[in-house]
């Protein structure tokens, strides 16, 4: 059975675990530094550093941001050697009829990789819908760059109404962009 349990720093199996799956996952670009991902599993209320089970098994991570009006995923990934068995789609399910507040996620766009496009029709399957607007994931640290990216959302937020109000809530609390 699918399961999240929460973690800090001072679960060192567990925090090393999700730490050595972000960095084999994700470009360096696309996460903070790990110290300041550290200090935001401790210190940050509204940040939650998660470790996904089936059963005692630890399969993956989600990280994610809880607002007023959705959850943002920010990072999420299995185990490479338990990819493709269903985990993902599984720990989705779970999380989508769990959550209260629709959830929103940032992917690649389509064009660069078909990694790339399968992740969104991953997302598609599992009732998220793309919102095909201008939006670029700010640069965690000082060197990297912004990257293109869409929203997807799962829930009720529509894009001509609640787009503009999630890109400054992201931009702010999960980047740091000091907005006018």
């Amino acid at each position: 059975m699918i399961r999240l349990q929460p973690i800090t720093t001072a679960d060192l199996k567990h925090y090393r675990f999700m730490e050595e799956l972000l960095v084999d996952s994700f470009p360096p670009d696309e996460y903070r530094q790990l110290e300041q991902l550290r200090e935001y599993t401790d210190r940050v209320g509204n940040f939650y550093n998660n470790i996904i089970f089936d059963d005692d098994l630890p399969i993956g991570f989600l990280t994610y941001w809880e607002f007023e009006r959705f959850y943002y995923f920010e990072h999420f990934a299995t185990n490479p050697a338990l990819r493709n068995g269903g985990y993902g789609r599984r720990t989705l399910e779970y999380l989508c009829s769990q959550l209260k507040l629709p959830i929103v996620l940032e992917v690649e766009r389509p064009g660069g990789t078909e990694m790339a496009a399968r992740r969104i029709c991953f997302y598609r399957r599992l009732g998220f819908t793309l919102w095909r607007k201008d939006y670029h994931q700010p640069p965690y640290k000082p060197d990297d760059r912004s990257i293109p990216m869409y929203l997807m959302v799962h829930g009720d937020l529509q894009p001509q109404r609640d787009y503009e109000m999630i890109r400054r809530q992201l931009y702010t609390a999960v980047y740091g962009v000091k907005l006018g």
